[in-house]
């Protein structure tokens, strides 16, 4: 047989037709003739169907025309003066109809069909004009033809939204004041798509958007989590009160301490980096004994933000007392020095507070600042 195949750019009707009768004569299978001549099955099959209905006629590739008039200002100025007076049209037989309420009724929507119908304008100019949009007249267009009536288009006076409705709130709230492991959720917090199943689940259809507007609507709002300061003392904010007056008052020639102990650390091999020699493993244990303790005792000065320490073995009244001799002695050019700790028993011990007494008194007369 004969090879028909040509780009299908310049397939011409007589080979069309060549190939819908080799077809019909049977000689090769369908997906044989296709095959030689690299075109599809379908395509032969709709080439045979147009052969078979009109020849070689049908098999011509036919070109539309399309003739587009031009628009002369006559036809511009007629289209303004249309819309103009459809518009009046509109407004006149509303005011007539109804107060102008926000839904429209069913003999309102009538007189939008029978305008729009009327008009001597495309549909979507009318409906531009009038400010109604398209979907809702197709879909009364629609609605009239199915049943003879817009009665079901026009919602009731009581009809509510669904984010109005007080069934819908108290169902969102009700489940989102739940733990989520109530409705097989393994989570501590709820996501917008859970919560939405959860009360779908329940027998209330209802959207992730209008779950969102409730909650919004109710005055809920997204903030982040802060920390604030705390303390198991009653007299806590008191005592904050007074070291923030301290410290809004401190002088030049005066200095704000706050005292604490870091520690104890356990002395032991610890995880890092370590120069090695060839074939050498460096490795820690998991279980060791510590070879020693350390304790950090320190004042930091606040208001320049400087640190005195030194080593402690333990931590017990002594090491304050040290502590305060120390910083007598690094402070000597100051005033007065104002010294904060926490309630441990050794920071408010009898001994502690003689010393600071027997400091103060000798500051009095050999000079140094007053604690």
């Amino acid at each position: 047989m004969t090879n028909f195949a040509k780009s299908r750019s310049s397939y011409t009707a007589e080979f069309k037709a060549k190939i819908a009768l080799a077809g019909l004569a049977g000689k090769c299978t369908v997906k044989e003739l296709c095959r030689r001549n690299h075109i599809s099955e379908s395509l032969y099959y709709d080439w045979r169907k147009r052969f078979i209905l009109a020849g070689t006629f049908g098999l011509e590739k036919k070109i539309r025309v399309r003739f587009i008039r031009p628009i002369s200002s006559d036809d511009t100025a007629r289209g303004i003066e249309e819309m103009v007076a459809l518009e009046a049209r509109f407004y006149k037989r509303r005011k007539e109809l109804s107060s102008f309420a926000n839904r429209m009724s069913a003999s309102e929507k009538m007189s939008v069909i029978d305008l729009v119908g009327s008009s001597k304008i495309s549909n979507r100019a009318a409906l531009k004009c009038i400010s109604v949009p398209s979907s809702s007249y197709y879909r009364w267009v629609q609605k009239l033809r199915e049943t003879g009536t817009l009665e079901s288009c026009v919602r009731k006076p009581e009809y509510r939204s669904i984010t109005q409705r007080e069934d819908s709130k108290e169902r969102v709230f009700q489940v989102l004041h739940s733990p989520p492991s109530e409705f097989g959720f393994n989570r501590t917090t709820w996501k917008f798509s859970e919560l939405q199943e959860a009360i779908c689940r329940s027998g209330f259809q209802i959207g992730r958007h209008s779950i969102r507007r409730i909650i919004k609507e109710a005055g809920y709002r997204w903030m982040k989590a802060r920390k604030v300061l705390t303390s198991n003392d009653p007299d806590y904010r008191q005592k904050l009160a007074d070291i923030q007056k301290i410290l809004g008052s401190l002088g030049e020639r005066e200095g704000f301490f706050s005292i604490d102990e870091y520690g104890p650390f356990a002395v032991k091999q610890r995880q890092g980096k370590k120069l090695v020699a060839p074939g050498m493993a460096f490795t820690v244990p998991q279980f060791q004994k510590s070879k020693s303790a350390l304790i950090m005792t320190a004042a930091l000065e606040l208001s320049t933000n400087q640190v005195t320490h030194f080593y402690s073995q333990k931590k017990n009244t002594e090491e304050m007392m040290k502590l305060l001799d120390l910083l007598k002695v690094k402070f000597k050019h100051l005033d007065r020095i104002f010294l904060s700790w926490d309630a441990a028993s050794w920071h408010v011990s009898k001994k502690l507070i003689a010393k600071i007494e027997l400091e103060n008194s000798k500051s009095l007369t050999s000079g140094g600042p007053m604690v």
